[in-house]
């Protein structure tokens, strides 16, 4: 069985290219070394590869059952998420003053990256959890962050967000749900939600669901949605397990992959109360939520890396060890068949996946790093301020090009293993299956195009893009220093610029108020600015392996030159495609914008 993420590569990533061991002389991290995060690294991989992966494939054949009133799962699952939360994962970036083990966050999301390449199923209880606790931690009152966060971070309960509505999808002014106050300040909801990952479930003793919907009076629109508590059973003065609220599972969905997370329509309200308690200020619910959405978004990207690179790696492996076909130079039919590594368009497809799930692993632990780099910042203002714009103008990238590019990469792992990756013998059409939801959930990509181009592009004048473009730039002068890498540090020089001149001249539309003639090529700005991104991140990871590659031993050097090819892959074969988005993008091609309806 191949590594489902090379263990070599997040050290590579991690000590060379973002050499986190500074973080330990930082007073947050300062309990911690290089072996206590290889510690960490290799207690994730070992459960991953013995509690995680074993059960992976009998859940996907036996999804969810909801029988008489109760959704029933496979009990490896619980198994294995004891494994976990035992092991210190469900808390590892919290502080230890929450029982967590305050480890930076770029290390938990390479940690946490196994379980999902391992088990996407499984593992998304952990994240939903996860996720809904650190939202109570920073807006939740102190009686509600021990009351609720606490037995998350325990493992005993676990955590769900509940945005949709049948009828408004990803349109949350839409949302008809009601909250309406008692006389004790705790309100009763009435309504319905929609596609509720790890809705309802017997895994855990209670389940904590984030739920927005509207106070009666409340002004229309995203300006009048609240964030609400509300536990699948009530919770005593003594914070124990009460009766059940009136919380209810409506139906399961049935999905095409992700297939061993319960995904549901719930009830509120229906037939007995469904008590809640407000999180935050009233009708200020989207802040909040976004707090965790834009945590979810960066854990989507990984967690979408996470599934291309192991897509990749079992294809890798099987191209080493299947043999078909000669060499074309090799006439000779009696010959030994070859590998089908050794067959050029294998090659291609295997060294396109590599390029793709690097560098968006090398995107992710980054803007995970970043993370940690507020969390350190000693108090600058303007630092934190730098930091926080560059964060958000990455996160839509760092959510939505993975789960396209890495989802590719699943496409390409089936191809390469022809028609039997096509069959459910093999785990890659299940990889692949599991990854389209990504770029569905937590905010389309199409949504994170339309947040990129049309908000994150124009935050403060502009200083997020402009901190971007610096940053990006600071990188190419550093690659100066290495003549072989001139093609790469031209090519993204040049390719910086001509983003720097579409951004001007979108903005220009913007500011002229033709909002829709600005925003209708969003989708192909997303994937233009994506790929000079990843071309930055791939160029950063080039000038450190250049460096190391002439004094590399045996066994590091074909992993040094590996970095180097697929850089000199992406750079010849990706960013060139930036060059024709950037044509469309400058003329404000309305293609798309102005085909008639009845034409279609």
């Amino acid at each position: 069985m191949p590594q489902l993420i090379e263990r070599r590569d997040l050290d590579f990533l991690l000590y060379e290219v973002l050499r986190i061991e500074a973080l330990t002389r930082t007073p947050r991290f300062a309990m911690h070394d290089r072996a206590s995060f290889d510690g960490v690294l290799d207690a994730a991989q070992r459960i991953a590869e013995t509690q995680f992966l074993p059960h992976a494939a009998r859940l996907d054949a036996n999804e969810p059952q909801f029988e008489n009133g109760r959704v029933q799962l496979i009990p490896e699952v619980k198994q294995a998420l004891t494994a976990l939360i035992d092991g210190g994962f469900l808390a590892a970036s919290f502080p230890e003053s929450d029982g967590g083990m305050q480890l930076p966050y770029t290390l938990t999301s390479a940690a946490m990256a196994w379980f999902t390449a391992a088990n996407a199923g499984t593992t998304g209880y952990a994240f939903l959890t996860a996720a809904a606790a650190n939202l109570l931690r920073v807006h939740g009152t102190p009686e509600q962050r021990i009351r609720y966060m606490q037995p998350m971070l325990e493992g005993r309960w676990f955590g769900t967000m509940c945005l949709s509505e049948p009828q408004a999808g990803s349109s949350l002014g839409d949302i008809r749900t009601r909250a309406i106050r008692q006389a004790d300040g705790r309100y009763h909801l009435i309504g319905n939600k929609m596609w509720i990952s790890g809705a309802d479930q017997e895994l855990s003793e209670n389940i904590v669901h984030l739920v927005l919907a509207r106070i009666d009076g409340a002004p229309a629109g995203t300006k009048g949605i609240s964030l609400f508590i509300v536990p699948k059973y009530r919770v005593t003065g003594s914070g124990g397990i009460g009766a059940r609220n009136g919380v209810h599972v409506a139906g399961l969905n049935h999905k095409m992959g992700y297939r061993g997370t319960v995904n549901a329509a719930l009830n509120f309200g229906e037939g007995e109360a469904a008590i809640g308690e407000l999180v935050g200020q009233a009708n200020h619910g989207l802040a909040c939520m976004f707090h965790m959405m834009n945590e979810a978004r960066i854990g989507v990207g990984m967690g979408a890396t996470a599934l291309g690179y192991a897509g990749y790696r079992y294809s890798l492996d099987y191209a080493r060890q299947r043999p078909q076909g000669r060499a074309l130079s090799n006439r000779d039919p009696a010959s030994r068949p070859v590998p089908i590594i050794e067959h050029a368009d294998v090659r291609r497809m295997l060294l396109q996946q590599k390029a793709y799930v690097e560098g968006a692993l090398a995107l992710c632990l980054y803007c995970a790093h970043l993370v940690d780099e507020l969390a350190t910042g000693g108090g600058e203002e303007a630092q934190a301020q730098a930091l926080q714009h560059l964060l958000e103008i990455l996160t839509p990238i760092a959510k939505a090009w993975p789960s396209d590019y890495c989802l590719e990469a699943n496409k390409l792992a089936i191809q390469v293993l022809g028609g039997y990756g096509y069959t459910r013998d093999y785990p890659v059409e299940r990889l692949y299956r599991d990854n389209r939801l990504n770029p569905i959930h937590e905010g389309t990509n199409g949504i994170q195009a339309l947040d990129l181009l049309g908000r994150k592009l124009l935050i403060a004048q502009g200083a997020a893009f402009r901190l971007l473009l610096q940053r990006i730039a600071a990188t190419i002068a550093e690659a100066d220093e290495h003549e072989s890498l001139r093609e790469f540090r031209d090519a993204l020089k040049a390719a910086l610029d001509v983003a720097a001149d579409v951004s001007m001249q979108l903005a220009a539309i913007a500011q002229r108020g033709e909002t829709e003639r600005f925003l209708a090529n969003a989708a192909v700005y997303l994937d233009m600015l994506g790929h000079i991104v990843i071309a930055w991140m791939w160029l950063r990871q080039a000038i450190v392996a250049q460096a190391a590659v002439a004094t590399a031993s045996e066994v590091d050097r074909p992993f040094y030159e590996g970095k180097l090819r697929a850089c000199r892959y992406f750079y010849r074969y990706e960013l060139p495609k930036t060059v024709a988005q950037a044509a469309l993008l400058k003329r404000a091609d309305d293609t798309c914008l102005t085909m008639p309806l009845d034409a279609f």
